[in-house]
């Protein structure tokens, strides 16, 4: 039996405190862990140990943490078993590096996070044996510190190791969330589920960021809805050509669920409302260099990333 069989993870440490790290750090502080939040802004942190995070929306739960540390390494003086890494894809380099410095062997870090590959990234400095990737079903926004306002969530979330000798680790993992009321189930196709949401994310997220549409607004709009249909037909060309299994009613299904989410800002508008860099090179910058491997061009995609990179550059 692997030493895997036997993990039983009883200390989180979750980087990253804005709406998708306070959902999780609550949930896991609900089931009765041991949790430590972690942002380098202190105002972020100060209302997980009180009153507690709070969610609300469709999911309402009131929750305090274990602790919260603003800096990376200080996860170094009481290391977690477990870490996620729910931050933007943008500070993956520095985050991999500073979680480098204390990472043991049976040390695992989850990439809760939005985007193609972010879990690659984490892979090259720590090894894939200790990297597990999620995908997440819930649409939020941070209403102010430690309060989230959840606009949909859709369970269960699903979780998957990069190396098969990890696949018990990822099911306690996958326990552990379940256990606090985050639904998370285990999975085998986890590149495939990551780009069935990427796609979405790349038709509608830089839509929205650079109209200040919703996403019910941009699909009422005939104009900027034909242009998430154009992108949401290019990014399922590249995920086929690089055989990538969407399932073949994924076209109608991706857009009656973008069609339906309602009123809710995307990640990317949030982003530049409030002047910080988007993950597009993370969602579509993905999907340009996954066309240019398989050959396949991607001048939508190729466009709206550079929009968005120019836009960001006014911020």
């Amino acid at each position: 039996m692997s030493p895997e069989a036997d993990f039983r993870p009883g200390k989180f440490a979750v980087i990253g405190a804005g709406p998708v790290g306070c959902v999780v750090a609550a949930y896991l502080a609900r089931g009765g862990f041991d949790v430590t939040l972690c942002d380098i802004v202190p105002d972020l942190l100060a209302p997980a140990l009180d009153p507690g995070i709070v969610l609300e929306g469709v999911d309402e739960l009131t929750q305090k943490v274990t602790r919260t540390v603003t800096a990376v390494d200080a996860l170094a003086d009481d290391p977690p078993d477990v870490i996620f890494v729910t931050s933007k894809a943008t500070a993956l380099p520095l985050i991999a590096s500073a979680i480098h410095g204390f990472h043991r062997d049976g040390m695992y870090v989850v990439s809760w996070q939005n985007g193609i590959d972010t879990e690659l990234a984490l892979a090259e400095v720590l090894g894939r044996r200790w990297v597990l990737r999620a995908v997440v079903n819930f649409g939020v926004g941070l209403a102010a510190p430690g309060k989230v306002h959840v606009a949909f969530h859709h369970r269960p979330h699903h979780l998957q190791e990069l190396e098969p000798g990890a696949r018990d680790a990822a099911v306690a993992v996958c326990d552990a969330l379940t256990r606090g009321g985050l639904d998370t189930a285990h999975t085998d196709q986890i590149v495939n589920m990551v780009w069935r949401k990427t796609i979405m994310n790349a038709s509608m997220n830089p839509v929205c960021a650079l109209t200040g549409m919703t996403m019910a607004e941009a699909m009422r709009d005939p104009f900027v809805s034909d242009t998430v249909d154009r992108l949401m037909k290019e990014g399922i060309q590249v995920a086929r050509a690089n055989e990538i299994q969407l399932g073949w009613d994924y076209y109608p299904y991706g857009m009656g669920y973008m069609g339906n989410a309602g009123n809710h800002k995307p990640s990317m508008l949030m982003d530049v409302e409030a002047g910080r860099r988007t993950e597009i090179d993370y969602i579509n910058g993905k999907i340009v260099a996954y066309g240019e491997r398989a050959g396949v061009p991607t001048p939508y995609n190729r466009m709206i990333q550079a929009m968005v990179k120019g836009k960001e550059q006014k911020l």
